[in-house]
Formats: structure tokens, sequence, C-alpha cells
């Protein structure tokens, strides 16, 4: 059987009518897999242990891991040095759902260390390159789950994770489908935490419809996990298939500003005259928190992972070794100071300086309420429409060289677009609708919370 380009939907057909010989499958996938590997740096641990078998939604489907989702007897460092080696005793939730089902885990994906990064480019492994484009990066921080999806042409589905945008950006930047949920809606139980109100789990594939399958496997409530939200699952499956005459699509003015490229834009509206060809109505909206959006998100997620990071000393797991130091505080320095990278540490310092007493009030309490401002914002927008509609990224994936070039602010603003639902919490999904300069331009589609189903519908639209 010839498994080249084959379908995720017609591999589970053909696997649940027992017509998959899996030695053969899984012979040719690890060679694929190993080249792509070897050629564009996307796993950071390979599990080549021979798959067990067991009927379900995904039997024998490969799933390959963000490298910050606990697998269970298979390395996970979260990208980082600090955890090289450890091996966790559990399973994520998550990935205990996808395993029920009968999926197997191949491999753990590269990513920027602990999430912080928009390009990939902060790995203490390997820095993923982009299969379109080996001078160009994947996106971050899921970058490595970008690209293993855009280099396999075999039937595949990449679990990933995002606090700022970290899914929607390597999706955009691969040519591929990127589906991140309502916060809450997937238990974060067992996930390694950058920013905890900030992260979820979510996925990437080839199309809309396997990113829609993965997504109703893995959502649900978890006694874990107390953030994960105790609301039916739906059926996105259905969802693929609903038209889209009559619903209303906001665009917001401000994701279309100087700081995105034109011909992007361009492309943008094209398709949302496609959208509203198919029976949609668009209008023009404005969402005034933008200009907020990103010191917001940043003043937040530095001060959570400043705190979230510092169980990681040395002493309980992942990185240790003999020093000479005569105290904790000293041993606690060297271990963090070797091990942890330069963005990293940047964002440790600068979030336990905005958590400061005489500082707290002026940084982060400030930012809280803005993040309040920002989410009434998207809601009193999802009052009159269905989705809202932007470009996923301002730019087409740039270059290595390039990306040397930017300073930390400038690294940072480069998620102008992808911060703010990510600050809601908000559904959003980026899906490609067209190439400028040979490279994918994403379109990207936001609903309100727990309305997965609608960016699923318009998704699957402009696709098809």
């Amino acid at each position: 059987m010839k498994f080249e380009n084959m379908s995720v939907k017609t591999f589970l057909e053909e696997s649940n009518k027992g017509n998959v010989n899996y030695d053969d499958f899984y012979n040719q996938f690890f060679k694929k897999l190993k080249e792509a590997d070897k050629k564009y740096n996307l796993l950071i641990t390979t599990n080549e242990n021979k798959p067990k078998i067991q009927s379900g939604k995904l039997k024998g489907l490969p799933l390959s891991i963000k490298d910050c989702i606990c697998t269970k007897d298979i390395q996970t460092t979260s990208g980082s040095k600090i955890l090289e080696g450890y091996t966790p005793p559990f399973d994520a939730t998550a990935i205990k759902k996808l395993k029920h089902q009968g999926g197997i885990i191949i491999g753990k994906t590269a990513q920027d260390e602990f999430g912080h990064g928009t390009f990939s480019t902060n790995c203490a492994y390997k820095i993923p390159k982009n299969p379109l484009d080996e001078t160009r990066t994947c996106g971050g921080s899921s970058g490595g789950a970008g690209g293993i999806t855009a280099a396999l042409n075999m039937p595949h589905i990449a679990i990933a994770e995002s606090t700022g945008g970290s899914i929607s950006a390597p999706a955009a930047f691969t040519g591929t489908v990127g589906i991140t949920p309502t916060y809450g809606r997937i238990s974060r139980y067992g996930l390694i935490d950058y920013a905890n109100s900030l992260d979820k789990i979510g996925a990437i594939g080839k199309t809309v419809e396997d990113v829609a399958f993965a997504l109703e496997i893995i959502a649900g409530h978890d006694p874990l996990d107390e953030t994960s939200a105790n609301n039916t699952v739906p059926n996105y499956q259905k969802a693929l298939d609903k038209n889209i005459k009559g619903m209303k699509i906001g665009i917001p003015e401000e994701y279309f500003k100087e700081t995105t490229d034109e011909k992007i834009k361009n492309i943008i509206w094209d398709n949302i005259k496609k959208l509203e060809s198919l029976g949609a109505t668009y209008e023009k909206c404005t969402l005034k928190t933008t200009k907020y959006v990103i010191p917001a998100y940043y003043i937040i997620a530095m001060c959570e992972t400043s705190t979230n990071l510092a169980k990681f000393c040395g002493m309980r797991y992942g990185a240790s070794e003999q020093t000479n130091a005569t105290d904790f505080n000293e041993y606690f320095s060297k271990i963090r100071g070797t091990y942890l990278g330069e963005e990293t540490k940047r964002r440790i310092i600068l979030g336990t300086y905005a958590r400061m007493a005489g500082y707290r009030d002026q940084y982060y309490l400030k930012a809280m309420k803005v993040r309040t401002m920002i989410i009434n914002d998207y809601k009193k927008s999802f009052k009159k429409f269905d989705c809202l509609v932007s470009p996923t990224m301002p730019f087409i994936a740039p270059k290595f060289k390039d990306i040397e070039k930017l300073t930390p602010l400038e690294h940072y603003s480069a998620d102008i677009l992808t911060v703010g639902p990510n600050l809601a919490g908000i559904p959003m999904i980026s899906v490609p609708v067209k190439n400028l300069n040979k490279m994918p331009v994403g379109m990207h589609i936001l609903a309100d919370h727990m309305q997965e189903e609608k960016i699923i519908t318009l998704a699957n639209s402009i696709k098809s």
C-alpha cells in the first residue's frame, strides 16, 4: 500500500478496516522522518519503540508532541538544557486521551526554550528550519510541530501548544493549519508551563479536518486541572460541512495597519471577498485595545514564567552537578546560570522585576486590568460578529540572517496579531490561503469563547 500523500482520514479508514501493514508503514514513516529531521532539525527526541497498535479513532496514526507536553518514559525537556534527561513517569491528560484512541507517539518536536520565542531560534538543542525554504524560520515557539507537518507527506498530526501565538505563527509560516482552542477547552495537566493563565494545547495538521479531529479527541473536562472547563465537547467533524451563508465577519482595522505587509493585506482581502461570495457578510470593526496587547502580554507572561520556572533549580529533576556552592542560593544561581538560555533568563529577570514590591502595582496589576479591557473589547465584537478575520502574521517567514539583526523588543513586536486573542483566551485557527514570494500566507480566524465550531466552519470553507 502506498502511504505517501495519503490523508489522515484515508489512513484511518484503511487502518480500521484492517488493511494497513503497520510494520511496512512505520518502516516507511521513520525513514521519511529521519530524512526530514536530519535536513530540517525538527525533533528533540525520536521514539522508535515498536508501536503497540490498539483499536480506537486514531488506530495506528503517528503523532508528534511538542516537547513541553509530558510523555511517559519519553524525554521531555521543554526545549531546555536544564531538563535534559527528564523522562516523566506520567502522561499529560491530552496524551492519555490520544493513546487511548490508538495514537502512536513518534517523537517530541523542537521548540523555543520553555516557549520563549517567536521564531524557534531560542532553542537549546537545534533550531528547526522551514522545509519550504531552509534559510527561513518555521516560526515559534512550536516550530518543530509546524515544520514536521510541512515536511512529511505521510499521515500524521502534530500536537502543539500556544501561549502568545505559538501554534498560529508556525502554521502561517509553514503553510499548515493550526488550531488553538479556548483556554480551558483542553486540560493543561502535564503541560510544562510558560505562563499558566495563557498556555493552551492545540494541534497542527495539513488540513482543517485533521486539526478538528484531533481537537475533538483531546478536548473535555479534567478533574486534574481546575482550569479545564466542564463544557460538552461538540462534534467538530459536523462543523466542517456547515454552510457559511449568513455568517457575519468582522474585520479589525487595527490588524491591517502599516506594520502588516501590504501584499499580505491584499491577499487576505481577496479571501474575505471569497467568503462573501460563499454567503458570508463582512464589516470593518475596531479593537481599540490592540495598541496595548504587546506590553500587557509580555508583562503578564514574564511575571508568570518567573514563578513557574523557579522549581527548575537542579535539585528535584533535570540538570544537576557537583559544585563548590556553600548554600542553596549559590547552587541555584550556578545551575540556572549554566543551563538556562539567554532569552529565558531575560524573561525571568524582567518578570521578577515587574512583581517586586514597589513595581507590582505599576506593571503587573496594571497589565491585568488592561487584559480585562482586551477581553471586553473582543466580547463586544462578538456580540455583532460570528468571527473576526485578519492576517495571521504581518509578514512571511523571515530569513535567519534577518532575525539575527532584531532586538528583543522587535522580536516581541512580531506577535502583534496573535497575542491579543491569547490574552483573551478565545479560539483561533490559522489557515494557508496563498503564497507570497513562494512562501505561505496565513489567514487568522477568531471566535468567542467555546465557539471552535465557527472557526472550523469558516476555515474549511476557505480551504475548500
